[in-house]
């Protein structure tokens, strides 16, 4: 099968298209042909060496997948055998074909593309763990930064539904789309001290929940703008691809900026902080499935529109990844795979292929 793999750790020149053999289900698992596959940041620092538990170049990373079910595993419902379906990968998912445990997919929502579907998966239960470790409810207030991006944007649609109040920040570029989707001030952390905004736009009080994936420093200003019995959600440090901070050197750097949770400080400050890694808890598929069932049913229901910015091709993975790192993207970006030559249908008699 093709895949796409980091052949080194470094830039995005280091992602290359080339043969591997095709995996093959085991007991309780199923071979998904790729359809679509779900670029997310922790695949960029991945490339760079900086994702803990990755595995080491060369490698095939990818989170989360759309496609159709080409074999099952002993054990398995062979009911599940081409059906089209969105999973939840442990790595290779830039790939033709992956292979998951029964209990990290989901079928396909009537009438949803496979494009869209794979920009659920991660995502969303991200997003939504993320909610719920947090306490969002109805009324409370919430900060999302780089709510354009593809947890920002779910983060965003499911505060909407729990009737909670959305600050999000975001560059400038970015905040005509973000108000179609709801966000009502945008705040452009690149010309605006988010600080300053957020305490002007809740009359000094803060906010109950910041959603923070850039680390470093960066928590600590998400402290200040929390109220008493607020809580800060960490769930990734997109910082560490920043120039000046790439390589283990800067990851070290970006961390010895990070505030001190200590209890001596939290429990004054009636403050809470957590973090979320699903990759680091990828066992926990109970916990997985009750966070995705009501995304699905807002997904089926229309309530919820998954945002896929951009689609580029599975040899164009490090140019997708370059996009990524510019903050180019208002919500996912995903690969396209195409199904193996000898997969395809042959032209019908007597047509000439089409040119190309």
């Amino acid at each position: 099968m093709q895949a796409c793999e980091i052949r080194r750790n470094g830039g995005p020149e280091n992602l290359v298209l080339c043969e591997r053999e095709t995996p093959r289900p085991g007991a309780g698992e199923v071979a998904i042909a790729v359809a679509y596959a779900g670029i997310n940041f922790a695949d960029i620092l991945a490339r760079q060496g900086l994702y803990p538990g990755a595995p080491p170049a060369p490698s095939v990373v990818g989170y989360e997948v759309s496609g159709r079910v080409s074999a099952v595993g002993e054990g398995v419902d062979p009911a599940w055998l081409d059906r089209e379906v969105l999973a939840l990968t442990n790595f290779g998912g830039y790939a033709q074909t992956a292979v998951v445990g029964v209990d990290y997919l989901w079928p396909l929502p009537p009438g949803l593309a496979l494009d869209v579907a794979a920009a659920i998966p991660l995502n969303y239960i991200t997003a939504a763990g993320l909610l719920a470790m947090g306490g969002l409810a109805a009324g409370d207030t919430l900060l999302i930064h780089n709510v354009g991006g593809g947890v920002g944007l779910a983060a965003l649609e499911l505060a909407q539904q729990r009737g909670a109040q959305v600050l999000g920040t975001a560059s400038a570029g970015k905040h005509a789309l973000l108000r179609e989707r709801g966000l009502a001030e945008p705040i452009d952390y690149r010309r605006e001290d988010f600080v300053a905004a957020v305490r002007q736009r809740t009359g000094g009080a803060g906010v109950d929940l910041v959603l923070d994936p850039i680390g470093g420093a960066h928590w600590k200003r998400s402290l200040a703008v929390l109220r008493p019995s607020g809580r800060l959600g960490m769930y990734g440090i997109s910082g560490a691809s920043a120039p000046g901070l790439r390589g283990k050197l800067g990851l070290a750097r970006l961390f010895a900026q990070a505030p001190w949770f200590h209890p001596a400080r939290l429990i004054p400050g009636n403050r809470g902080v957590y973090g979320i890694n699903i990759h680091a808890m990828y066992e926990q598929a109970t916990l997985f499935r009750r966070w995705m069932a009501p995304v699905l049913e807002g997904v089926a229901a229309g309530r919820l529109q998954p945002r896929v910015d951009r689609v580029f091709a599975l040899a164009e993975a490090g140019e997708a990844h370059a996009y990524i790192e510019a903050r180019r993207n208002v919500g996912k970006v995903l690969l396209r795979v195409d199904p193996p030559a000898a997969a395809q249908s042959p032209p019908a008699a007597g047509t000439a292929p089409a040119a190309t």
